[in-house]
């Protein structure tokens, strides 16, 4: 059972009540903060009633890997390593924590210190269609495994790449 990535795509203006308080209890805050959620009922509840404000997806260990190697932190603003991971919880390594997480097996509140919101740029190239559904071109909404490309496109490339 995969995990959920969540992405915050539009601002604070002219948003439904109920929606800024489920934004407010997913610690969606702001655009582009990602937060990674269990996937079950309650959060798959959540999401619908916000679906016009964010995005999500399952994604596999390899994307929550990259995600906390490269924009998680930890109280300070120090970035998540390792060894932080191996001192701080029951993992031995980032990526040990993201398979259980993937799993259903962790969380990120597993460790302790450990900010629960990823702060991402805006994706590269932009989003395509900030007020209309996935399925319609945009991107809002559900977008399955196609969230790894939204994911790819706020991180930063990998040394070599073009």
């Amino acid at each position: 059972m995969p995990a959920i990535v969540a992405v915050r795509v539009r601002g604070h203006a002219r948003i439904r009540r109920d929606a800024v308080e489920t934004m407010e209890m997913l610690r969606l805050h702001r655009p582009n903060h990602c937060v990674l959620l269990p996937q079950d009922e309650t959060t798959k509840g959540m999401l619908q009633v916000v679906k016009d404000y964010v995005t999500w997806g399952e994604v596999g260990h390899e994307t929550v890997a990259r995600l906390l190697f490269h924009k998680g932190e930890v109280v300070g603003g120090a970035r998540l390593t390792d060894s932080y991971v191996k001192d701080n919880s029951g993992h031995a390594s980032i990526l040990s924590l993201a398979k259980a997480v993937e799993k259903g097996e962790a969380r990120l509140s597993d460790v302790k210190g450990l900010k629960p919101v990823l702060r991402l740029p805006p994706p590269r190239g932009g989003y395509r269609g900030a007020k209309i559904s996935f399925v319609d071109g945009g991107a809002l909404g559900y977008r399955g495994a196609e969230i790894d490309k939204l994911v790819d496109c706020m991180l930063p490339k990998p040394k070599g790449a073009k």
